[in-house]
């Protein structure tokens, strides 16, 4: 299991490496897919450079950039990588850093592991259920080699205990809809303790993670790929995930690749 969850974040950190080959550069070519949401080639370079990495496992790949099987192949799936290659890409081009490469491994529907990417501060958090979460700062410059032994030796278990005052809920920069708005400021009415962070992507999960925020709720549905890595990393660092109005698991690799609002819990 280890040489999977090796060659995943051998994956993340290639796609980091395209995507930031372009943000640099002042040639951003943005175009629009069906659902109106906007890809760059930076999202196509990571996509092809991930799944190039992941076909050496033989698992399966649901990618948000690539075809995806139909249903009826799918469900035969016992383990599949879900990925987003590049999430937040609204974030990218507006150049505010806050942009994420997303893969996990996910079994019998359940995110095993999962590995997230920040490309422009080059930092890194992998783990799931039973394999603890971690962070690693300058893996450009630590990371000698992919054995996965060794980077949990020289990375940061999480939670990082950090001190605060207050109740921190994190909500996203981009698609905060009136659902979550209400539910978030029901909850700010009743605790004036409570306060808000918008962040973008999957950094919001990060932040839950590593202890500097206590919770993530979103009301509206959301692609597997968005989710299926921080769901991993959070249960791996004690969190819980759950969907936000009946609390009970969510479930991936669906006929509708749709995840219910959820909340996430430290």
């Amino acid at each position: 299991m280890h040489t999977l969850f090796s060659t995943a974040i051998e994956a993340a950190l290639c796609a980091g490496v395209e995507i930031m080959r372009i943000y640099e550069s002042e040639d951003i070519k943005i175009s629009t897919k069906e659902d109106s949401s906007p890809v760059t080639q930076a999202d196509i370079a990571a996509s092809t450079c991930i799944e190039h990495k992941l076909a050496q496992t033989h698992i399966p790949i649901l990618c948000e950039e690539t075809t995806h099987a139909p249903f009826s192949i799918r469900k035969t799936w016992k383990m599949l990588w879900i990925v987003d290659p590049l999430d937040g890409t609204k974030d990218f081009i507006e150049k505010n850093g806050e942009f994420t490469v997303n893969i996990a491994l996910v079994s019998e529907g359940t995110p095993l592991f999962g590995v997230i990417y920040i490309p422009v501060y080059d930092t890194l958090y992998f783990g799931g259920p039973n394999h603890g979460a971690y962070m690693l700062s300058q893996c450009s410059l630590r990371l000698e080699s992919f054995d996965y032994n060794r980077i949990k030796q020289i990375s940061t278990v999480l939670p990082v205990v950090v001190p605060c005052n207050s109740t921190i809920i994190v909500a996203s920069r981009s698609f905060y809809d009136k659902d979550t708005e209400e539910f978030i400021q029901s909850m700010l009415n009743k605790h004036t303790e409570y306060s808000i962070k918008h962040i973008g992507s999957s950094l919001k999960f990060l932040e839950v993670a590593s202890g500097k925020a206590h919770m993530y709720p979103r009301k509206s549905h959301i692609h597997e790929w968005d989710i299926a890595a921080g769901h991993a990393i959070t249960q791996g660092a004690g969190c819980s995930v759950t969907t936000i109005d009946t609390l009970s698991p969510i479930a991936f690799n669906t006929d509708s690749l749709l995840c219910p609002g959820f909340i996430v819990k430290r």
